[in-house]
């Protein structure tokens, strides 16, 4: 489904600028709009490949989500590279949530991002804010798409039983 939107996307970009479609993106379309036309497809989504599963999220959505979150690791790694996930999740949380109090209310309505941002942490927020997908997000849900988190997701593992009695003796003993 990327590949599909990225086509979309240089096709929308070269009618734009006034540039011919290549061979490939003219017969494409054009079987595309057939599809379309001829009521072989309910809908032009459905002709070109862009239904996602049932239940779940509309592939603008998605790919939305998908630049809000690539903004989110690029402002974690070129500010908050000596922390750990948690705390970049932290500083995460408290930039966005300053950030959309105070300059995206002005900035939102830019069509492009302010020349004053360029290489600062602003330029990664006014990314992740400007991708239309829903922003601030909460602490946990940064953890999850922080670099190394992919690491951390496995499935949870058991303490050994020894080493668990002794975690849950400890609090008991320091009581009395």
């Amino acid at each position: 489904m990327l590949a599909i939107i990225e086509l979309l996307e240089n096709i929308s970009a070269r009618c734009l600028a006034g540039q011919p479609l290549d061979e490939g993106q003219r017969r494409w379309l054009g079987q595309v709009l057939a599809e379309y036309l001829a009521h072989r497809c309910p809908t032009i989504e459905d002709a070109m490949k862009l239904r996602g599963d049932r239940g779940g999220i509309p592939w603008w959505r998605e790919q939305a989500n998908r630049r809000r979150d690539a903004a989110l690791r690029e402002l974690a790694v070129r500010h908050f590279a000596g922390l750990s996930i948690t705390a970049q999740a932290r500083q995460l949380r408290l930039f966005t949530v300053r950030y959309a109090a105070s300059a995206w209310r002005f900035d939102r309505e830019r069509a492009a991002m302010p020349a004053h941002y360029a290489d600062s942490a602003h330029e990664w927020l006014w990314r992740a804010f400007a991708s239309g997908a829903p922003m601030p997000i909460g602490e946990r849900q940064l953890r999850h798409i922080l670099p190394g988190a992919a690491a951390r997701t496995g499935p949870a593992r058991a303490l050994p039983f020894s080493r668990a009695k002794a975690a849950i003796a400890a609090p008991a003993a320091s009581i009395a």
